[in-house]
This record gives structure tokens, sequence and C-alpha cells, in this order.
């Protein structure tokens, strides 16, 4: 039996269908993440440490005196490579929010994917949508200066 290129392409079409299938299937992990004053709660173990800002150049100063001790002591997120939605919700701060993820250094934030956004008002949650690819990783808020979270993906 000849197969002509027709069919060729036909079953190399199939073939590669087979492989790419389970990629776009697959639904996203969900990441939730609750930002209160100049922090993320789940990055910083759950505990809320009660920072009250009406305008983010608070976050400034409370970061000047906390944040290294908090970094420190913060949860490293690990994760397989993979699409993920980060679910980031504004949790009473009274300004507008974001989120940004990105390689941790200057070198892996030309070579790794990321995402940022703005709009995040009081009450809010949104979405923010990446496929993960193995690196380092940091994510904040700079509109509500957090630090640099680190997030591993291998």
């Amino acid at each position: 039996m000849q197969l002509s290129i027709k069919h060729i392409h036909y079953i190399m079409f199939v073939g590669l269908m087979s492989v790419l299938q389970p990629v776009f299937a697959a639904e996203p992990t969900v990441i939730t993440l609750t930002q209160t004053g100049c922090q993320f709660l789940e990055s910083e173990n759950g505990v809320d440490r009660g920072f009250h800002t009406i305008k983010a150049e608070d976050c400034n100063a409370i970061n000047a005196k906390t944040g290294k001790g908090r970094l420190a002591e913060a949860k490293v997120l690990k994760l397989k490579p993979g699409k993920y939605v980060f679910r980031v919700a504004n949790k009473n701060v009274p300004y507008e929010l974001g989120f940004w993820l990105r390689g941790a250094t200057l070198a892996q934030r030309a070579l790794l994917p990321s995402v940022s956004g703005g709009g995040l008002l009081q009450g809010k949650v949104q979405d923010y949508a990446i496929y993960l690819k193995a690196g380092e990783y940091v994510y904040s808020c700079p509109l509500n200066p957090t630090p640099d979270y680190k997030l591993m993906v291998s």
C-alpha cells in the first residue's frame, strides 16, 4: 500500500496532536494570594502583620524596617513547570494594587515569562495567567510595595 503525501501529512498531524493535546488540554493550577497592606498573607505564612496604610509610600517606610526579616521567614513557593493562574485579592487596602511575577535576576527576566497588571481595587480579585518554565522567579506588588517573594519552578 502506498501512502499519498496527503495521508502522510494527516498521520504526522494526528501524531503531533496526540503529543501536544495534554499540554493544551490541561487546566491551569490556581494559586491564591491575598494582599493586605505591604504584604501577601500566604507568602508570609498566613500571618497578617496588621500594617495600616493609606498610600503606597507608607509601605516603603514599613519595608525599610521589617522587609528583610519578613522575607527571610517568608514561604518560598515551589511549583512544577506548567499553566498557572495567580488569583490575587485586595483585602482592605484602600488604594489600587497590582501583581508582578518575573525572573529573579535581570538575566532571568530576559529568558523567563512574566505577568503583571494593576487595577486591583479594594475588595476585588483578579486573575493573572502564565505558563511557568523552570527557573527562579520573584513576585511582588509595586503599587503596594511588598518584598520580592521567591518562587522556584523545577
